[in-house]
């Protein structure tokens, strides 16, 4: 017989859609984008054609990156302030500081290392996931006025002509926030994919059911978990599923 354990439903559906969609689409446009910022690289090895589609699928992958987002603000504008206010720029206590001050150390030494207990976002991640918040939205802003300057449609049709300065801010703004995600980007996915071995088992968060169990929750969140247990609305029983 499984042992039943509680579980903290961390993550909504419409989390998990959102950043599954803005997850996917980011890596596909960063790999999409390396052919736009060097043309000459597609041609010199596939072809010219071949960088022509992926400068296409750059732009096609753009439109669920804005639009799912943008989808999720307007269908929980609640959740969307709770992000930037709490989440984000929440006020740090002395267990934030704590715990970012000892990140690197627990990041080389993680047994040895004890982490003072969190919120529903830890300090250091706050930094990390504005970087990432602010750089998609830069990176969409700056990407629609290039793609108009270009034209709205395939054949170049509805373009809107802007001025030298204009397009040398947007490509300037576009390359260095595409450095930044990128940058920020694969800690991301080192930690949230769980590929670092204290994190192992944190993808399902965000590409699962959105649920963490209540050991795995107090040994990272542990003032979030506690919050939740002892509200109950989020939690459920369930067999153990490692």
């Amino acid at each position: 017989r499984r042992h039943r354990m509680r579980y903290i439903q961390r993550h909504s559906l419409l989390t998990r859609v959102t950043h599954g969609t803005a997850a996917i689409s980011c890596i596909l446009l960063a790999l999409t984008g390396v052919f736009v910022f060097v043309p000459t690289l597609g041609g010199d090895i596939m072809g010219g054609e071949f960088t022509k589609a992926m400068r296409m699928l750059h732009r096609i992958l753009a439109i669920p990156f804005i639009l799912v987002p943008l989808f999720a603000l307007l269908r929980s504008p609640g959740g969307f302030w709770h992000l930037i206010t709490v989440d984000i720029f929440g006020k740090w206590d002395a267990d934030d500081f704590r715990w970012s001050a000892k990140f690197p150390f627990y990041l080389f030494a993680p047994k040895k290392v004890h982490m003072p207990p969190q919120h529903h976002v830890k300090g250091a991640q706050r930094l990390a996931d504005g970087a990432l918040l602010f750089s998609c939205v830069f990176l969409a802003l700056s990407g629609i006025v290039l793609w108009l300057s270009t034209g709205l449609l395939p054949d170049g049709s509805m373009r809107v002509a802007f001025s030298a300065e204009t397009l040398l801010i947007a490509h300037l703004v576009h390359d260095v926030f595409f450095f930044i995600c990128v940058f920020v980007g694969c800690a991301h996915i080192y930690l949230g994919a769980g590929i670092w071995q204290p994190y192992r088992g944190t993808i399902r968060l965000m590409f699962g059911d959105g649920k963490v169990s209540e050991s795995d929750a107090a040994y990272h969140w542990g003032y979030w978990a506690n919050q939740e247990l002892a509200l109950g609305k989020n939690v459920t029983v369930e067999p153990d599923q490692k």
